[in-house]
């Protein structure tokens, strides 16, 4: 019978593909054509398996078929076609010719679950980071399990060593029969072979002080050659160094070269390229390993890492404690072998392609775990749970669900911080994690604008920015309450159900549903921790009426009051403002107040009402430096800012001026309505007061349209829009930004931003032109009714004297009077000329004016020049007011 050794793979492969199909050569060629096509393919499996595992395989379907002998006398061929087919494996058997004794050989040879890797698996954020829950047995420490035999490793689906065969025990002798010399030549060198390169410590003594006595069995050149220039080192002893290196322990010849990064077989190590690169994959286990322990060392010492980091830190020293638990079961394999001994003919269960197996899961989680470390370099608080979430958005459940759980103990702090902030208001960031930040310098009465504010990098990426500024107004509120308010209500009556902490599972179910449980508990913190605050304001601190004043007296919607308040005060503004006194205009109010529907207002409201005098500039009147003030604090300083009145001061000053611009056109009106008749009897007058009511009434119209623009389309349109606010306002932010809104939309378009200083400044010097009309026309009247009572005494003069007799005037007299006659006459002129000077320049001011409103890009500023030139007076004058509005309107968007 010739050598099955000696047999070509192509014909051993032939046999197999007959001995399987039970046919001839000639029926099986294009079965055998295919099998040499899939073996000299270039497809690879993703896991490495062995001879040994796919003759099993083979094995047990054909048991399973209940063809018992053909399973052994197909294992011979299978185990020899694969050696030959498998130059690169590590692992051999012996070549067993008989078919009857193979099975036994062959089932004690190769562990039951060889293949299988120790149990570590991608935990379920419901369970512990441990292996106990596998198995109702516990591990101990790795001396236990050495002691304890196969029953403590069997646990983590290990197998320990199998019984040796019985006629493979040292000192026997196996013989087959129909053996021939040159199958017994092979088997003794193969044999030799695989007890010197399968086996754990051959070279070195038990852990009893016994020789190994297989080490004797070594040849002398062999083991003479290791000291010469090239050291040649078992698979044993790799093994052995590469569970050292999984720790990140240098081994006898696996060390870290620091120039390259990475653990190396050192050169002058004899080894064939499939063992070192086997080698070099397996070492990459120990460079994650010391990237991990590197960081936490570093940052489990460091206390500014704060609480997240420190719950990191744990994490991942958790993670390194489950690595540590599978080395220790692979340490305990290794010395429960060299304790046992090493059985003749059998492998070693612990070999470098097993190692790359069982370690397959363990790299990628340790792999994950360092990505994790260098994202998060230099994060800490909110900024790392951020970079640590970042890694759940994989498509692997592996590598997500490992994730998960860190993110689950990661975010336990932060949730601790959020509940506590929600719940009591309380703030206690010593290391500056949360995205809450507090500043304790500001005051009471900023709490509310200054003191808390959102620290935008540690917002953690699963909360949104809507979710992190309720939040922010959730604890701002409580403390709000607390602090300036001085409402000790505790947070439980404000909120129906509140929740002090949760555990790391809890924060991760949390987190991983932030629409609904997260959402939900943040909504319902919100609305009624908001709610009520509104409810102390509107209640006990009548926000809404502290409103309606600053409406009522600062933007002058309580009339009565404003226009008898001008006439108590025409006296005194009239006066210079250097000889103004507060007390005297202070009393001058309260009258005004009493005598109108003022006084019904709260009184603690009109408390709050007071006058304020202005900044004197050289030649102001009282009318240039008087105002209302009205003293907000406590907390509606809070809406009411100091910002805010300033912005009022400016509207009334704005308003106060046009009111006055109403009430001298009136006075004018007054004069003209009262001296018209008068002034009859002076017909070098009748031309001067012509031209003095066209130009008042020219004014009249410009301030009326000017009033009922600010008055409705300004002031009760935007103060509308307000209050509707107002009423629909969810917390105490939407009110002070509804009012914030209203103030500069008053501001905006009462033209008094920095947009619109050039139409201010034209409609004051408009204004200034009211003032000198009434200027010019009381020096008028007053001249002419002067004249009027002079000639007037002189005609009564002159019935007197006819009465008595006498006559009625002297020559002298007569020519007196009539050279006063003739030279008031011959200031009419004068008088005619002053005013067409002052029109002229108030409807050239009024044309600029006119020009400004139809290039603006406000359309109310637009439709505002429509209505002050309605009957077209000064598009007849200014070439460029005859463009349509259609065509301003275009104009002014392209602008």
């Amino acid at each position: 019978m010739a050598c099955p050794d000696q047999k070509s793979p192509n014909v051993l492969l032939q046999n197999l593909c007959c001995r399987i199909l039970g046919k001839s050569e000639a029926d099986v060629a294009q079965q055998f054509q295919y099998a040499v096509r899939v073996i000299g393919s270039n497809f690879a499996p993703t896991v490495e398996r062995d001879e040994f595992l796919v003759a099993e395989k083979i094995k047990k379907e054909l048991v399973r078929q209940r063809r018992e002998a053909d399973a052994y006398c197909v294992a011979l061929p299978i185990i020899s076609f694969l050696q030959s087919v498998s130059s690169g494996l590590a692992v051999k058997l012996p070549i067993v010719q008989n078919p009857s004794s193979y099975a036994t050989l062959f089932a004690q040879a190769l562990p039951r679950d060889a293949h299988s890797t120790p149990y570590y698996y991608a935990r379920p954020q419901s369970l512990p980071l441990n292996y106990q829950d596998r198995n109702a047995q516990s591990a101990q420490s790795a001396g236990s399990m050495a002691s304890s035999g196969i029953s403590s490793i069997s646990m983590y689906a290990l197998n320990g060593p199998t019984p040796t065969p019985q006629s493979l025990l040292p000192g026997q002798s196996y013989q087959a029969p129909g053996v021939g010399d040159c199958l017994r030549q092979q088997l003794g060198s193969r044999l030799a072979w695989a007890l010197t390169a399968g086996q754990p410590s051959l070279q070195s003594s038990t852990s009893k002080g016994l020789p190994n006595t297989v080490s004797r069995n070594v040849p002398r050149s062999r083991r003479e050659g290791e000291t010469s220039g090239n050291v040649e080192i078992t698979e044993a002893n790799l093994v052995r160094d590469i569970l050292y290196v999984f720790q990140g322990i240098d081994g006898k010849n696996i060390k870290m070269c620091n120039s390259e990064n990475c653990y190396k077989v050192e050169g002058k190590v004899s080894l064939s390229k499939s063992l070192r690169d086997t080698t070099s994959r397996l070492a990459e286990l120990g460079w994650l390993h010391n990237k991990i322990r590197r960081y936490t060392d570093q940052r489990s010492l460091d206390r500014a890492f704060g609480l997240v980091g420190q719950s990191f830190c744990a994490a991942l020293h958790q993670e390194l404690k489950e690595y540590y638990r599978l080395l220790s079961v692979l340490h305990s394999q290794l010395q429960l072998e060299d304790d046992q001994g090493v059985n003749l003919g059998l492998e070693s269960s612990l070999t470098l392609r097993r190692l790359l197996v069982w370690t397959y899961d363990p790299k990628i989680r340790l792999k994950t775990l360092a990505a994790l470390v260098d994202h998060c370099q230099g994060r800490k608080g909110g900024e790392l749970a951020s970079a640590v979430h970042a890694y759940t958005k994989t498509g692997d459940p592996y590598m997500r669900s490992l994730v998960q759980h860190i993110l689950g103990l990661v975010s336990h702090p932060v949730l601790n911080f959020l509940y506590r902030w929600i719940y009591d208001g309380e703030l206690e960031d010593t290391y500056h994690e949360f995205f809450v930040a507090s500043d304790p310098t500001v005051k009471a009465d900023r709490l509310w604008h200054d003191k808390y504010t959102l620290r935008k990098s540690m917002i953690p990426s699963f909360i949104t920015m809507d979710q992190s500024k309720k939040v922010l107004l959730i604890g701002k509120s409580i403390n709000f309450l607390h602090q300036v308010c001085h409402d000790q209500t505790p947070s439980t009556k404000m909120i129906a159900v509140a929740k002090s902490a949760e555990s790391p599972k809890d924060a991760a179910d949390l987190f991983t549903d932030l629409e609904n449980a997260f959402q939900g508990k943040i909504d319902a913190a919100y609305f009624e921790t908001s709610k009520y605050l509104l409810d102390v304001f509107n209640k006990k601190y009548n926000l809404l009426e502290h409103m309606q004043a600053m409406r009522r007296y600062l933007l002058l919607g309580q009339g009565d009051f404003i226009r008898h308040l001008m006439d108590l005060l025409k006296p005194e503004l009239a006066r210079p403002a250097t000889t103004l006194y507060q007390h005297n205009l202070t009393g001058i109010l309260e009258t005004a107040v009493r005598a109108t529907n003022a006084q019904f207002d709260n009184p603690e409201i009109l408390k709050r009402l007071d006058v304020r005098l202005l900044e004197v500039s050289p030649g102001d009147t009282g009318w240039d430096v008087f105002s209302l003030d009205y003293h907000v604090d406590g907390p509606i300083a809070t809406v009411f800012t100091r910002e805010c009145m300033s912005h009022y001061l400016r509207v009334f000053n704005f308003l106060w001026r046009a009111k006055r611009m109403e009430y001298i056109l009136t006075d004018i009106w007054k004069g003209h309505m009262c001296n018209a008749k008068l002034l009859k009897c002076m017909p070098e007058l009748s031309g001067v007061l012509h031209q003095c009511h066209v130009l008042a009434s020219e004014m009249v119209h410009f301030i009326h349209q000017m009033q009922y623009y600010i008055t409705f389309e300004v002031l009760e349109c935007s103060w509308d829009e307000l209050w509707n606010k107002v009423q629909q306002a969810q917390d105490l932010d939407h009110i002070i930004a509804a009012h914030e809104v209203f103030l500069d939309t008053i501001i905006s378009r009462c033209l008094l931003d920095s947009d619109s200083r050039t139409l201010l400044n034209q409609l004051r010097a408009i204004f200034d032109q009211i003032i000198e009309l009434q200027s010019a026309q009381d020096v008028m009247y007053r001249a002419a009714l002067e004249e009027l009572q002079l000639r007037l005494q002189f005609e009564e003069k002159k019935k007197q004297r006819e009465l008595e007799g006498e006559w009625g005037v002297t020559t002298s007299e007569e020519e007196q009077e009539n050279k006063r006659i003739r030279e008031f006459q011959e200031s009419v002129p004068k008088m005619c000329s002053q005013l067409r000077i002052l029109t002229h320049f108030y409807q050239g001011i009024v044309q600029q004016f006119l020009i400004l409103l139809t290039t603006s890009s406000d359309e109310s500023l637009r439709f505002l020049s429509f209505r002050l030139d309605f009957n077209e007076h000064y598009k007849a004058r200014e070439p460029r007011l005859r463009m349509s509005l259609g065509t301003r309107g275009r104009r002014s968007s392209h602008m």
